[in-house]
């Protein structure tokens, strides 16, 4: 073992009762590297890293860190020996402030055990602003955007000081701003030392930032190789073991009358004046800067978010659209970008998540027509291969990757006259995302309207026919997919700057 190794593991083995996850795994980690861990959802890199930071503990095999064998017995002492987690789902109290979030179970106390809110409250700005970040410390994290609750929980890791630091899709409710800001703080802490191991599905991010990636297939160790000598279509092949074809699929589509069109829609707070139409067959992207509008759009138009001013209307009939069950109702179904919280029952089952929308029309007098419902689950479970041992596993045992397949699955199963989809492929391996482009298409292919909102302009460019961006709650401009541009986009989402 090299002196500047962070991190040995070998023969790494984990079962969840007759399901084994891992299967002799290998994985290290040096000193100032960033190491890219890659694999399909469900491949077990997040079991790995549960095991390195003491969440879970192996059936088998052997951890070493800075070059001494360990047991860690839990995330107390994996932070002990300088091992620091930042999880994909966040893990913050929403009624709690931004600096007690920040410092919980590591409070500053000043006397009788009173809380150092002061101290509390300036060290949250220094770590906050390191990331380019400006929240009142006192503000509570429920009343904050995805986004910005994300660069809390990337704040709380770096002020562990850790030496190890795991950021498991760290940019994944990021704008391309707040991306540069913490690639620069990433660069800063390999400078210094620091072992990072960056899990992602974004290939950019990957190729631009790491230096070595290891991929995991199936619960088993692929390879290592460096960023250097490698390729996107060979790292892809390790992951999927097959060619994958196009990234995004080509569609033909032709388009047909107007589905859905929107006047000066207006919610009173956040989005102004917004006017858009989208025809049958159509997939059309909404881009923008984090607090753009762009979820509030989505929001307005599926009743969640009051409706200030303003008209919708559905295959050219004006529509009253209240509450959720109003827009439903107009066959409008909306993918949240939040799956746990908003999109997901975690503790019910696969099955159940599927159908609950559809509960009240598959049966007489509310008793669901069995037969019918499971025909409906194993065609969804089939045609967007979601990854379960049976349709009766309850939901949150799933990945996270896998999940997000269910939310698709409940609202595909409506037969929806108009999508709006928000970060659709947020925390899914680029298999999955191929795939989900494909059901993209297949909508479009329907006749679906498509309303796709991503903070991936790759992804935007790559799946859109025309692009909204959105500045300060307002358009700032459309754009023609086939002439637009990742720069020409961030001149219209940054006022022309």
């Amino acid at each position: 073992m090299r002196l500047s190794t962070l991190v040995e593991m070998r023969g790494i083995a984990k079962s969840f009762g007759p399901v084994n996850v891992l299967k002799d795994v290998a994985f290290s980690l040096a000193a100032g590297e960033i190491h890219a861990l890659m694999g399909e959802n469900g491949a077990g890199k997040s079991t790995l890293m549960k095991i390195l930071t003491g969440l879970y503990r192996a059936d088998a095999g052997q951890i070493a860190v800075a070059g001494e064998t360990v047991s860690i017995r839990d995330p107390k002492h994996a932070e002990s020996l300088g091992i620091a987690i930042m999880h994909q789902e966040l893990n913050l109290i929403p009624e709690l402030t931004v600096a007690e979030n920040l410092f919980l179970g590591r409070e500053k106390t000043v006397g009788a055990g009173l809380l150092d809110m002061g101290t509390m409250r300036r060290l949250s700005r220094e770590y906050l602003s390191r990331l380019a970040v400006e929240l009142d410390p006192d503000a509570e994290v429920g009343s904050l955007s995805i986004g910005q609750q994300q660069m809390i929980e990337i704040a709380r890791a770096l002020s562990l000081n850790a030496r190890v630091l795991i950021m498991d899709e760290p940019t994944a409710a990021l704008t391309e701003r707040e991306i540069d800001a913490l690639f620069k703080v990433i660069r800063e802490l390999r400078a210094d030392g620091v072992g990072i191991v960056y899990v992602s599905h974004r290939m950019e991010e990957i190729f631009a930032l790491c230096d070595r990636i290891s991929v995991l297939r199936d619960g088993e160790f692929v390879g290592t190789e460096r960023i250097a000598d490698t390729s996107l279509d060979h790292v892809v092949q390790m992951m999927v073991g097959r060619e994958l074809g196009e990234r995004f699929p080509k569609r033909e589509v032709s388009h047909g009358a107007e589905r859905l069109r929107v006047e000066h829609l207006s919610d009173g707070r956040h989005i102004e004046d917004i006017s858009f139409s989208v025809r049958a067959g159509e997939v059309i992207g909404i881009a923008g800067l984090m607090g753009a509008g762009r979820t509030e759009i989505a929001r307005t138009l599926f009743g969640l978010n009051k409706r200030a001013g303003g008209r919708i209307f559905v295959d050219g009939a004006e529509v009253k659209i209240g509450k959720p069950s109003d827009a439903i109702a107009y066959g409008v179904g909306f993918v949240t970008e939040d799956r746990k919280a908003q999109g997901l029952v975690l503790e019910m089952s696969v099955r159940e998540n599927i159908t609950l929308p559809l509960v009240p029309t598959m049966g007489r007098t509310g008793i669901v027509a069995k037969g019918e419902e499971k025909s409906l689950v194993a065609r969804c479970i089939d045609m967007l291969k979601i990854r379960t041992r049976d349709a009766e596993l309850e939901v949150k045992s799933l990945s996270g990757g896998n999940q997000q397949k269910v939310v698709l699955a409940k609202w595909l199963s409506l037969k929806p006259r108009v999508l709006i989809l928000d970060e659709p492929t947020r925390g899914v391996d680029i298999g999955g995302k191929a795939e989900i482009y494909q059901i993209i298409n297949q909508l479009a292919f329907d006749g679906v309207a498509v309303v796709v909102i991503s903070s991936e302009l790759p992804e935007v460019l790559g799946i859109s026919d025309r692009i909204l961006v959105m500045h300060e709650g307002r358009l700032a401009g459309e754009l023609a997919a086939a002439d637009a541009t990742q720069e020409s986009i961030m001149h219209l989402a940054t006022g022309g700057y």
